[in-house]
């Protein structure tokens, strides 16, 4: 019982210290390929991560598209691998979050995965591992500059007491560095709501686009006031219009607001955001994000 007891005291210690180091980076950097895969966003699994990152509360970013002030001090921000310790018949996977210097600030548990099929498997495995933060009431909280101390020693202390009397009155007013360091995180909200608005309209296209279910020349993309009504079936469910064809169709993942779908050769995720369904998918290199509108 002891040893229960000190074991649960050392693990609830270490989880207050690595929430207590998370809180001191505003930006997570999720890359666009990790190590472990030899693609773009395999399997989805960048995707995922930074989707999963968000929905948790922290500020998720690709590393291709850092925001300004991560891009000038890349220790604004926690760096997120993935390692793959995937077996023949088991997936297995681990979240490390490193600082800029490549340090290990928290790894996750590792998630394991049986279902056979890649996507799934990784999807599966990366949502256990993810459990790891669900406790975490993240809040970012900029580290501040260790103060200056000012040492008296006998004879050179009314000489160093004047000297720095002296340079407070030549600093120039309305400049102090550690001021404006503390005043910083309120002025970046709307620097990152801009960019993340940035994002998405240079990734959102509301043209049509050519598709393998049905005729050639329909949209595979329903056009603005066009629903799609969700047919049940074995493992998720088909989105069908109004004809009805099918266009769409949606898998279950272990989260009820994410699907994994297939549209003709284009294959990404569905997931609801502030009330709006988005399918997102890779075009190339391009990250794409469009809107549905979903009957269930």
């Amino acid at each position: 019982m002891r040893t229960l007891l000190i074991v649960l005291t050392v693990s609830f210690s270490n989880f207050l210290s690595a929430q207590t180091d998370l809180n001191n980076y505003k930006y997570f950097v999720v890359p666009k390929r990790f190590e472990a895969f030899r693609k773009t966003n395999q399997y989805q699994t960048s995707t995922l991560v930074k989707y999963l990152l968000s929905e948790k509360g922290f500020n998720a970013v690709y590393d291709d598209a850092l925001p300004p002030d991560l891009a000038s001090d890349r220790c604004l921000g926690i760096w997120v691998d993935l390692l793959d310790d995937s077996s023949m018949f088991t997936t297995k996977t681990t979240l490390v979050l490193k600082d800029c210097n490549g340090a290990d600030i928290f790894e996750t548990q590792q998630g394991k995965s049986k279902i056979k099929e890649y996507k799934s498997a990784y999807n599966e495995a990366i949502g256990e591992a993810m459990q790891s933060l669900d406790g975490v009431d993240y809040e970012y909280t900029a580290m501040e500059a260790p103060k200056e101390t000012l040492t008296l020693n006998f004879k050179n202390d009314v000489r160093s007491l004047k000297n720095k009397e002296i340079a407070e009155r030549m600093e120039p007013k309305g400049i102090n560095t550690d001021k404006v360091q503390r005043k910083a995180p309120k002025n970046q909200n709307s620097m990152v709501v801009q960019e993340a608005t940035t994002e998405n309209q240079s990734y959102k296209s509301l043209e049509p686009v050519p598709s393998n279910i049905g005729s050639k020349n329909e949209s595979q993309v329903p056009e603005n006031g066009e629903i799609w009504y969700a047919q049940e079936i074995a493992n998720g469910y088909q989105l069908v219009d109004s004809t009805p064809k099918v266009r769409m169709k949606l898998f279950k993942s272990s989260n009820e607001n994410m699907f994994m779908a297939q549209s003709g050769e284009k294959s990404g995720m569905v997931y609801q955001k502030e009330g709006q369904w988005i399918f997102e998918y890779y075009e190339g290199e391009n990250l794409v994000q469009e809107p549905l509108n979903i009957k269930f």
